[in-house]
Formats: structure tokens, C-alpha cells, sequence
């Protein structure tokens, strides 16, 4: 008999050969999550667990290529993307973005290599992509709350307004955005999840009993899972922090950095 197919999401990312963030370490907490990841591979990291030593972009022809070729073939039930480290790469997600609008797309902004600072790469170039191009077309954006608050600070958003600077990325036209560890006062912090309306929820967050990578990376695949299920926002965020949770207490150390999360431990 012929069993029913998981919901296809597909995931645009860097490859980190450690295992530690985004692919394939996403492909494989979406399957622990109940879906089944396709990827088109953006850029390829050279690193082990303790530092990313160069990164390779990959063309946009090749990441159009890559995207198109499953889209075409596959029911694609919702897509993650992020980061991205070229405007060349946000711009052929918006174009594809926009071609399948029907399928929901979680965005996830974080913070780039240390290598970075000293190659050619414009991160504010990249940044005003993203919030231009590629933010209108979102349906929701997951950011860390410290990132963003240094974003504010060094001026990488554009147009910053009054309030929180979740509302200026909202204003950009996504109309969902979760960032993780704010604090809502002295010794409390939180997951928010702002959203149309003013809508304003919130969910207790809890820092890692050990320094590990990449903790937001889960709760993106988590929640591009749950919106691939049909699930909607808030009840589709509070399952996936709920999930990503129990996913990210389990940790090893296979070499000299950072903790992994553990995706095999059942």
C-alpha cells in the first residue's frame, strides 16, 4: 500500500560540511520533523567545527537551476531560505518567490561568516536586497533579537523607523516576524512573534545549557515544516518552538568548537 507523502519543503542555503547548519543539517531536522527537504545549495563553506576559513558563492544561474529543476517536478509545500550572502542569490529567490507566491516562505536572517569582513562582499548591499526584494515576498521572517538590535546600531537596516525593529522589517511587507532571546524585562526573555494587526505573542525562551551552533536554524526548519503541514500562525510557532526545544537539548562535541545538536538521538 501506498503511503501518503510528508510535506516537501524546499530549503535554500550555504553547505556546511561540519554537519553543524544549514544543509544538509537541515534536510535532516526536517525529516526528524515529519518533512522531506529538497535543497538548492547557494554558497559551499570550507570549516570545521571551530571556524569558517573561506566561503564560495554559487552562481545565480546555478541556484536558479537547481530551484527550478525541483520546483518543476516536485509539489513543493513551502520553502526556507537563509542566509544569503550575495544580492546575485536574493535576487533569484524574490524572482522565484514571487513565481510560486501560493507557497508560504520562512526566511531566515542571520549573521554571516567572520570572513566576511575582509572580502568583498557588501553586507549592507545584501541587506537592503533582502529587505526590498525579497521581505515583501515572506510570509514569515526569524531573526535573533541581538542580531537585530545590532543591525539597528551599525545602521545595516534601511528606512529604520519609530518601534521595534521587528515593525521595520515588517514595514518592508512580511507580515511575520519571530525573534528569539528578546528580553521582555530584567531576567526574562522570549520568543515574539509580531504579526498583522499588532498582533504581538509571546513564548518563554530559555538560553542553552551549552554553547551551540546555529540554535535558530532548527526552529526555521521547524516552523517551514509546520506551515508545509497546513498549519497556521501563531498555533504553527508555538508547535515548533515546542518542538525545536526538545531537539536542541541534545548536543556532542565531535571536534574542537562548537557543541552540534545531536539530530540522530531519538
Amino acid at each position: 500500500m501506498q503511503e501518503a507523502s510528508p510535506p516537501i519543503v524546499l530549503v535554500f542555503g550555504p553547505f556546511d560540511p561540519t554537519g553543524s547548519a544549514f544543509l544538509p543539517a537541515d534536510a535532516i531536522t526536517c525529516a526528524a520533523l515529519g518533512g522531506h527537504a529538497i535543497s538548492a545549495v547557494t554558497a559551499l563553506h570550507i570549516q570545521d567545527t571551530a571556524n569558517v576559513e573561506d566561503v564560495q558563492d554559487i552562481s545565480p544561474d546555478i541556484i536558479d537551476d537547481q530551484a527550478r529543476c525541483l520546483l518543476e517536478d516536485m509539489s513543493v509545500r513551502a520553502i526556507k531560505a537563509g542566509p544569503l550572502y550575495t544580492t546575485d542569490a536574493v535576487r533569484v529567490l524574490a524572482q522565484i518567490a514571487a513565481d510560486y507566491a501560493d507557497v508560504p516562505l520562512v526566511v531566515h536572517l542571520a549573521g554571516v561568516p567572520q570572513v566576511f569582513a575582509s572580502n568583498e562582499h557588501d553586507l549592507e548591499e545584501v541587506n537592503a536586497a533582502l529587505c526590498e526584494l525579497l521581505l515583501p515576498q515572506t510570509d514569515l521572517v526569524i531573526i535573533e533579537d541581538s542580531l537585530l538590535s545590532q543591525w539597528g546600531n551599525d545602521g545595516v537596516l534601511p528606512g529604520r523607523g519609530a518601534g521595534h525593529l521587528a515593525d521595520t522589517l515588517r514595514s518592508f511587507g512580511t507580515p511575520w516576524v519571530l525573534t528569539t532571546g528578546e528580553t521582555l524585562r530584567p531576567g526574562h526573555r522570549a520568543y515574539v512573534l509580531r504579526g498583522p494587526d499588532q498582533q504581538v505573542f509571546n513564548w518563554a525562551w530559555h538560553a542553552p545549557q551549552a554553547r551551540t551552533a546555529n540554535l535558530d536554524g532548527p526552529l526555521a526548519c521547524a516552523l517551514t515544516v509546520a506551515l508545509g503541514q497546513g498549519k497556521a500562525l501563531p498555533g504553527a510557532a508555538e508547535d515548533a518552538i515546542k518542538a525545536t526545544v526538545e531537539l536542541t537539548a541534545r548536543t556532542f562535541r565531535p571536534g574542537m568548537g562548537s557543541r552540534l545538536i545531536n539530530r540522530t538521538a531519538p
